[in-house]
């Protein structure tokens, strides 16, 4: 999905004959700070991530996916008011498939569960439980991908959200000796009259390399054009620019 996207560390082959019927891989790693659309989730502290993806060789493929995160926990430090939820908890299921030699698609939902969240209580007028449900659907022509997501409930804790939608357009280019560049723009609408204040423009450039023997690590440069006064938590900048470094181990 863009900067959540996640690189499979183990890899389990199943086969019948000399076929692939299915995959089962495995990730674990941490990151300087955990950023998702450019806003800051872990409170501009350490992560540490890890998930696991099933995938058939129909197209069909499922998987989960968790990080710490702080943002709740803050926003209710913010308001006064005791706030629970520090593990953000993805699960996901989808289709890909190839619709011409260059051109290929990704369709599917993905429900964020902010696991034990009470969000809700921080500031009941205008905000609702966390947990967010989002349908996707994606195109790639050869190193570019543009990506539209849905959300059907409300979102991130915003209320009366739903609707909201995210535009993400991202290249992934290989650079040779192991190296690859992702550079990336996307648009988060946010829907609600009281909402749209908090729409915004992120960006970023993640330089990967492969380090071998199982070992990945990456580099990227974050940013937003989100309005400082809106995302200052508890004197927190989350919407400001950094740099994120990250790691993963294959086991």
């Amino acid at each position: 999905m863009n900067l959540k996207s996640k690189i499979a560390l183990a890899v389990l082959t199943l086969t019948a004959g000399s076929s692939v019927m299915a995959q089962l891989a495995y990730n674990v790693g941490a990151v300087s700070e955990y950023r998702y659309r450019g806003i800051a989730q872990s409170a501009l502290a350490p992560a540490v991530q890890g998930g696991v993806d099933y995938a058939h060789s129909s197209g069909f493929y499922v998987g989960a996916w968790g990080s710490q995160i702080r943002w709740i926990k803050e926003a209710g430090t913010a308001a006064n008011v005791e706030t629970k939820g520090d593990v953000e908890l993805d699960l996901y299921a989808g289709y890909k498939g190839a619709l011409t030699k260059d051109l290929s698609f990704d369709v599917g939902y993905l429900r964020y569960e902010y696991i034990g969240n009470t969000y809700k209580d921080a500031a009941p007028a205008s905000n609702v439980n966390a947990n967010t449900d989002e349908a996707y659907g994606a195109l790639t022509y050869g190193a570019y991908t543009a990506k539209v997501s849905y959300a059907f409930s409300d979102l991130f804790g915003y209320g009366k959200s739903s609707g909201s939608t995210y535009y993400d357009l991202s290249g992934t280019f290989d650079l040779g000796s192991g190296y690859s560049v992702v550079p990336h723009v996307g648009y988060q609408a946010i829907e609600g009259a009281a909402n749209k204040q908090y729409s915004y423009t992120d960006y970023s450039v993640t330089l990967a390399k492969d380090l071998g023997k199982g070992l990945s690590a990456t580099i990227a440069a974050v940013g937003t054009d989100g309005k400082a006064s809106l995302y200052k938590v508890n004197g927190r900048q989350l919407e400001a620019a950094t740099v994120v470094l990250g790691v993963k181990y294959t086991f």
